[in-house]
């Protein structure tokens, strides 16, 4: 199976299963002498963790990171990166493979058995291998490198929509994010969301959600046009996330509502010779290059597959049946893929800013 890789100067290679001995990355191109501790990648590991509220799965992982390789103690004691690879390994230590024997034959509609199956002949059906969120925890610890190489930019994700339910942009406040298990902005739109989501997993159903990320800090000129767009790498770094079926930069799909008036992000001069945008519809990329704006992005996931409802579908051996997924699920794994979508913007701007630099010199 190829294309395991991503990026360019900043590259992360993710490897292992959902129920394999362990899951991990490879992280190129990181420089030299920037400090990364396992306890500074833990602390963002520990916000994807699995199982630390009521509303996502029950699996106990405790998702312990190890640095295997590209960081050395240097004369004043400090961990630092050294330019070479470094390899993050987390270990599996809770899984349950049993809870999908019934279905090792089966379909399950809406996951990737059947194009798993059709394309190498082959899928793991525990937890569904490399398609499984699971993958998800070794982008969040490349995630932390990249933090690293971007520093002055400040990067926070949130969830911003569970269902056909909505924040109140007038309420939001990035501070409650910390202050609720479901990541939500709004106070009021959380309370709502956690009665909500009890019926969900209470009925044995999922539901989607909706997640934006934002970056501030990032200056203007990292990205390139035409195919290099800091944008389109954006986009294809959340289309990667398991379970992500839209994304949106700036006004985005809503954009085809505007007039030219009100889509335009009109400019006045600023006291340092560089303009103030009025408004940010473009989400802080124009032309495929940041604007020094705030870089705005949303990316809708989709209901968990596996559920507790009967689903008509069919088997390796093309005949109809049945299936219901057994096992610990996430009744709305948009939750946790709020510091997934924050890693891979992390991930992305690292590698923009590296480009860039190696184009200014």
């Amino acid at each position: 199976m190829s294309h395991n890789s991503f990026g360019h100067l900043f590259r992360i290679t993710t490897f292992g299963e959902s129920h394999g001995l362990a899951l991990g990355v490879v992280v190129d191109g990181c420089p030299p002498g920037l400090e990364l501790t396992e306890g500074e990648i833990q602390s963002f590991l520990d916000k994807r963790r699995p199982g630390q509220s009521r509303f996502t799965t029950q699996r106990q992982e405790p998702d312990a990171v190890k640095i295997l390789s590209g960081v050395f103690t240097d004369p004043a004691g400090r961990q630092v990166t050294t330019g070479t690879p470094i390899a993050l390994l987390i270990e599996n230590t809770d899984q349950r493979s049993k809870d999908y024997g019934e279905i090792a034959e089966k379909y399950r509609p809406g996951h990737a058995d059947y194009a798993y199956d059709a394309k190498y002949g082959i899928r793991d059906y525990r937890g569904g291998g490399r398609s499984s969120a699971r993958e998800t925890a070794a982008r969040v610890a490349a995630g932390a490198v990249a933090r690293k190489v971007v520093a002055g930019v400040s990067i926070r994700g949130a969830l911003v929509q569970i269902g056909p339910h909505k924040i109140e942009r007038a309420r939001f406040d990035w501070n409650e994010v910390d202050r609720n298990p479901l990541f939500c902005p709004d106070a009021e739109a959380a309370k709502l969301w956690a009665d909500y989501l009890d019926g969900v997993r209470k009925a044995g159903s999922s539901i989607g959600a909706v997640v934006e990320i934002v970056a501030e800090g990032a200056p203007a000129g990292w990205g390139a046009p035409i195919y290099g767009k800091l944008d389109a790498d954006l986009a294809s770094a959340f289309m990667s996330i398991n379970a992500v079926k839209g994304v949106e930069i700036g006004a985005g799909f809503g954009a085809a509502e505007l007039s030219g008036e009100a889509n335009a992000d009109e400019m006045r001069a600023g006291n340092d010779g560089r303009p103030i945008f009025l408004s940010n519809q473009a989400g802080g990329v124009l032309g495929g290059i940041s604007t020094g704006q705030p870089i705005v992005a949303r990316f809708a996931v989709k209901p968990t597959s596996s559920i507790l409802t009967p689903r008509r579908t069919v088997d390796r051996h093309g005949d109809d049946t049945e299936i219901v997924t057994k096992g610990r699920h996430d009744p709305c794994v948009g939750i946790r893929a709020v510091p997934v979508g924050e890693a891979m913007m992390a991930i992305v701007l690292a590698d923009h800013f590296l480009r860039h630099r190696g184009q200014v010199g």
